[in-house]
């Protein structure tokens, strides 16, 4: 099992492909701020009502020049579904094979009704312009968490 990423830390590069089928780099986003936060499955009620939230400060994201980035097992095809169902204005990236999740650390042993397996754990990183992570949130209470998100990105800018 992977370690967490922690502040101060270099972001992995990564290229994954989007709800539309294009691939998406993190390094197209240099010089910005990057909300990169990994969230377990398309169309659940934590995922979405997650998802929305940050759809709804969409305008204040982006005075603050950040982009937003979901990342998750589901395919593609399941993105682009989530994203048409909820209209949603950010790419959702499909990392089957959980690679990405894992250099971040959000791939972990998830242990439901005792029952153990592996997972997403539901968290978020900002990476700044630089490539370095600026924030770290690791087991994300969904209710709130687009206010702390921008609280934080104010206090980076």
């Amino acid at each position: 099992m992977s370690e967490w990423l922690e502040e101060g830390a270099k972001a992995p590069a990564f290229t994954l492909v989007a709800d539309d089928g294009k691939k998406v780099k993190l390094a197209d986003f240099k010089g910005k701020p990057v909300v990169l936060y990994f969230y377990p499955k398309d169309d659940t009620p934590g995922c979405t009502k997650e998802a929305c939230a940050f759809r709804d400060k969409a305008a204040d994201l982006k005075k603050l020049g950040a982009v937003v980035l979901g990342v998750s097992p589901d395919d593609a095809a399941s993105h682009g579904k989530f994203r048409d169902k909820f209209n949603l204005n950010f790419p959702l990236l499909a990392d089957p094979d959980h690679a990405v999740a894992e250099k971040f650390g959000a791939w972990r042993e998830k242990n439901m009704y005792g029952k153990k397996s592996m997972g997403i754990a539901r968290s978020t990183f900002i990476i700044g312009g630089d490539g370095v992570i600026k924030k770290v949130w690791k087991a994300v209470k969904v209710d709130g968490h687009d206010e702390q998100v921008l609280a934080a990105l104010q206090e980076l800018a």
